[in-house]
C-alpha cells in the first residue's frame, strides 16, 4: 500500500493538528511530501516541532474553529501560502462528556454543532470553489462510531457525528460529478489526548473498553492517518460518500 502513499506536490489542509489524529494526519502527509496548512484552538510543543521540521511545507494558524473569524483565517492561510487545496481534512471536534439530553445546555449543543459540525460546513464552503474550478477535489470529514450507533458520546456529540455522516453523503452526491469525492471516517476506541481521562488512575475506563471492543484494544492516532492516507488517494477513487468505521470491530456486535 506504501506506493499509494506520494504526496508530493499536494496542498492538504487539516484542522485539529494539534494533537491525536490531527497531529498524527499532518505528521503522515508531511513525510509523504505535501504541503500541509492546519489550524487548532491551542499552538504547542508538537505544533511547533513541525514548524521547525517543515518550515517549507507546514503552515499554522491558531483559531477557535467554531467561529467564522477561527475558519476565515484559516483559510487566509490557505490563499497565501498554497492558493489553494487538494486535500480537505476536516478532523477538529470536541467531546460532550456523554450528557443526555436532559443535562445539555443549549450553550453546550450549541458548542458541540458549532465546532463538530458548522466548521465542516463552513471550511469546505470556502475552499470548494477552488477545488471545482481545478475539477479534482477530496474531502475526509472525521465522524465516529458515535455517528453510527448510539452509546459513543452525548446527545449532542452523537446528534453532530450523525449530521457529518449525513452531510458527507449530500456532499458527495452534489459535486462527484466535478471531481469531488467526499468520504468519513468513523473511529473507534482511539488512544488520544481526547481520551485521557480514561487512561487516568488505573485505567480501569480504557481497560473496559477494550474488554468491550472485539479486537481488545485501542487503536494509535497513527492507524487513523494511515487510513486517511489511502481514502485521500487515487487508489480510493471510487470510494463515494462513504463512511469508513476503523473501530476493532465495535459496531459489528
Amino acid at each position: 500500500m506504501e506506493k499509494y502513499f506520494d504526496y508530493q506536490a499536494q496542498k492538504v489542509v487539516i484542522t485539529g493538528v494539534a494533537s491525536g489524529i490531527g497531529l498524527a494526519q499532518a505528521q503522515a502527509f508531511l513525510a509523504a511530501g505535501a504541503v500541509v496548512c492546519a489550524s487548532d484552538i491551542q499552538q504547542n510543543n508538537a505544533v511547533s516541532q513541525l514548524q521547525h521540521q517543515y518550515p517549507q511545507t507546514f503552515y499554522f494558524t491558531q483559531g477557535d474553529l467554531a467561529s467564522l473569524a477561527g475558519i476565515q483565517n484559516l483559510a487566509d492561510l490557505v490563499a497565501a501560502k498554497m492558493g489553494f487545496c487538494n486535500i480537505l481534512l476536516n478532523t477538529a471536534g470536541i467531546l460532550d462528556a456523554y450528557t443526555p439530553t436532559l443535562e445539555t445546555s443549549e450553550a453546550l449543543w450549541d458548542k458541540v454543532f458549532n465546532t463538530n459540525l458548522k466548521s465542516i460546513f463552513r471550511l469546505t464552503n470556502l475552499l470548494l470553489p477552488k477545488m471545482l474550478e481545478n475539477g479534482h477535489g477530496v474531502v475526509i470529514n472525521m465522524a465516529s462510531i458515535a455517528g453510527l450507533v448510539a452509546g459513543g458520546g452525548g446527545a449532542a456529540y452523537t446528534a453532530s457525528k450523525h449530521a457529518i455522516i449525513g452531510y458527507t453523503k449530500q456532499l458527495d452526491l452534489d459535486y462527484a460529478a466535478q471531481g469531488i469525492r467526499a468520504c468519513a471516517i468513523a473511529p473507534g476506541a482511539i488512544n488520544t489526548p481526547m481520551n485521557k481521562k480514561d487512561f487516568e488512575g488505573d485505567a480501569k475506563m480504557a481497560k473496559e473498553v477494550a474488554s468491550l471492543t472485539p479486537a481488545k484494544r485501542w487503536a494509535s492516532p497513527k492507524e487513523v492517518a494511515d487510513l486517511t492516507l489511502f481514502l485521500a488517494s487515487s487508489a480510493a477513487d471510487y470510494i463515494h460518500g462513504a463512511t469508513v468505521p476503523i473501530d476493532g470491530g465495535w459496531i459489528e456486535k
